[in-house]
């Protein structure tokens, strides 16, 4: 059997998150659920209506583009993509072919077979304008069009032919969301259209120098779909190549429950599209000072924050991952970590300063999910979660009592020391107030009291928890460990 190198391409498109669509004054909302309600003349191409260029639009894909260290073009234009279809009103489609905003930037993601950093090039990114969607009514044997969503911003990112399995495809798409949602461009969610992928997918055999026969996937719209698809196409056109027969240059679907591709039309070339410039848009012309400006907008991106966060707080990969993920936490742990810090170097803290860190993080990634959404506002202050977590770590409140605090001031806000005070949750530490409820749990737990003389440790587990048990919580587990030990010894 024949060793074959797979060679995959992706072109990536996203609804840019403006205030009105890419050339009129028509609002831009995704959420819109009545049909044709965010429509004019020139978004539904009536006669005599002319576009005007949405300057947000074009400065968000210029953010994009330093983002990804791109050239951006200081001269860029529009063209007209003509071809038809039901749902592009004007009979073709405003975008960019000769002169893209941005062009020859790259992404650099982990390598599916090395484990090392791998450099994804980016050929282009242009700027366009979304189509309308068809609904289509099978018991009626119809489909409608809802404009909704014609005109609304596109920026289309093509990168070269660098990637070499699915799962490289799925981490370069994972990675370039995570991008876009911190320069704030993009929700790019995929289950709502505002992120759609196409692979171009060819194999060819390992020693040959000749490409294979592209084919592309078009409208992946998950992560996962982006990995099985090319997954599936890539043995299907091993299949192919097997039986001695030609794979075809064509466009396929993706079914998603069926977990297979299926053809949709012989594929375009740009010279079908019959390219030309837009005469009714004048081009665009950036200053070097423009771009500069726009570059000094981009905030700190994913791949500098996880080296940060290691850095700075030397948790583990996973944690980072999620901060990085999940930037509403991230900068939640960020404030509250300031804080403990800042109470550190005062001297309000005098413990280790690393391990009551690390103790938030388990509490943001244990408990929050809990209580408010990952990507939701968060409605508690780091200065009170510091707190909370201070006091746990200091033994003032048990693990479960600070649970009940947390969910608390989740509810209804308010500072961790009252709401400990007013349901009574301070944690016992004590061992005079702990030595009768200790007395009765060795009292009537005798089989527990041999089994810890011969030396089992569950034995004394189940002796705290008895204690734990008779004090409502509120002994110190520690404290109830000591004085068992100390009682029996006697």
């Amino acid at each position: 059997m024949k060793n074959y190198k797979p060679t995959i391409g992706l072109e990536i498109h996203v609804e840019l998150k403006t205030k009105t669509k890419m050339f009129c004054d028509c609002l831009n909302d995704p959420l819109e659920k009545n049909p044709n309600m965010n429509i004019c003349p020139i978004c539904t191409a009536q006669p005599g209506s002319l576009p005007v260029i949405n300057k947000d639009a074009v400065e968000s894909v210029i953010r994009a583009g330093l983002a990804l260290n791109c050239q951006i073009n200081k001269k860029s234009w529009f063209e007209r993509k003509n071809y038809f279809y039901p749902d592009l009103p004007k009979g073709y489609q405003i975008s960019q072919y000769e002169a893209p905003l941005c062009k020859e930037g790259y992404l650099e993601i982990p390598s599916a077979s090395s484990g090392q950093v791998k450099k994804v090039k980016i050929r282009r990114i242009h700027l366009e304008e979304d189509t309308g969607k068809l609904i289509h009514d099978q018991d009626k044997d119809s489909s409608l069009v809802d404009y909704n969503r014609a005109g609304v911003p596109l920026m289309e990112l093509v990168t070269d032919p660098d990637i070499t399995s699915a799962i490289e495809a799925k981490k370069f798409a994972e990675e370039l969301q995570l991008i876009f949602r911190y320069l704030g461009i993009s929700d790019a969610d995929m289950e709502k259209g505002q992120m759609r992928v196409e692979a171009n997918i060819s194999l060819r055999e390992s020693d040959s120098l000749n490409m294979g026969t592209k084919v592309e996937v078009k409208n992946l719209n998950s992560f996962k779909s982006v990995e099985k698809a090319i997954e599936y196409e890539l043995e299907r056109q091993k299949e192919v190549l097997e039986k001695g027969e030609t794979v075809i240059h064509e466009t396929r679907g993706w079914n998603d429950v069926k977990q297979e591709t299926f053809l949709q039309r012989i594929k375009e070339t740009s010279d079908d599209y019959r390219y030309f410039p837009e005469p009714d848009l004048p081009p665009m012309t950036f200053s070097a000072d423009e771009i500069e400006k726009l570059g000094d907008m981009v905030p700190e991106l994913p791949q500098a924050r996880r080296e940060r966060f290691k850095r700075e707080y030397g948790i583990l990969d996973s944690s980072v991952e999620i901060f990085v993920s999940f930037k509403n936490l991230g900068d939640f742990f960020e404030c509250s970590a300031s804080e403990l810090k800042a109470w550190f170097e005062s001297g309000k803290i005098k413990t280790d300063l690393e391990k009551i860190i690390k103790l938030s993080v388990n509490y943001i990634i244990t408990e929050f999910p809990k209580f408010v959404p990952v990507t939701g506002e968060i409605k508690i202050t780091p200065e009170n979660f510091a707190e909370l977590i201070y006091l746990t770590f200091i033994g003032e409140i048990s693990s479960s009592g600070a649970q009940e605090v947390l969910k608390e001031m989740f509810v209804g806000g308010g500072d961790p020391s009252q709401i400990i005070e007013s349901k009574n949750l301070k944690q016992v530490s004590d061992e005079k107030e702990l030595e009768m409820a200790a007395e009765n749990v060795i009292k009537n737990n005798p089989r527990a009291v041999e089994d810890y003389k011969k030396g089992k440790e569950t034995a004394l587990q189940f002796l705290v928890g008895q204690i734990m048990r008779e004090t409502k919580g509120k002994a110190n587990p520690k404290v109830a460990a000591s004085l068992i030990h100390k009682i029996l010894k006697k």
